[in-house]
């Protein structure tokens, strides 16, 4: 199949999928106290629940601020903030084989000089490229898509993943528990 047409076709999924969590209310729906009730609800299996929405929530574009706001509301800043940490990983990781075997390596078989030009730089550096993306974008779904159409090799996607992703998420724990004091006070 044509890649640009396999693009096409991939971008289309994921745009129904977005119109489906938006019109059944799921993505908008979902909220921290939601998140906290998850773990109150299931003491025991908490952390895997957690990481299981956590990852369905990232497919469905459901910022992982509201997850990491959840749990350090439900658990404190430091456990909220490791669980949340665990849970990125899993989606992550979850996210980046779903895209790869949908249509992984489909940005290489484009032939656009701007695309090409930017997997140039991803593959001189690819676990520092990614770490600094997940500096810069955490979790976000259209990364996680992108590096996986990208065929990034997956030790320098999880390895650039684990660098990334604890400064945002010790920088927003904090933030989040200082709201948190101020609105319970």
């Amino acid at each position: 199949m044509n890649p640009k047409i396999k693009l096409l076709l991939i971008c289309a999924l994921l745009i129904i999928v977005l119109l489906v969590a938006e019109l059944t209310g799921i993505r908008t729906g979902l909220s921290p106290q939601h998140v906290k009730d998850l773990f109150l609800q299931f003491q025991l299996w908490g952390i895997l629940v957690f990481c299981l929405a956590f990852s369905l929530g990232n497919l469905l574009y459901i910022p992982g601020w509201i997850f990491l706001m959840g749990a350090v509301f439900a658990l404190g800043k430091e456990w909220g903030g490791l669980t949340t940490y665990i849970a990125a990983l899993s989606s992550s990781v979850f996210s980046f084989f779903i895209i790869d075997k949908i249509g992984g390596g489909i940005l290489r078989n484009l032939n656009n000089k701007y695309a090409d030009r930017i997997l140039l730089k991803l593959d001189q550096y690819p676990t520092y490229s990614i770490a600094l993306l997940r500096v810069l974008f955490q979790t976000m779904p259209a990364l996680n898509y992108a590096l996986a159409l990208a065929k990034v090799r997956f030790s320098h996607y999880i390895i650039g993943t684990i660098i990334g992703l604890p400064l945002p998420i010790f920088i927003y724990c904090y933030f989040f528990e200082i709201i948190f004091k101020q609105v319970l006070q």
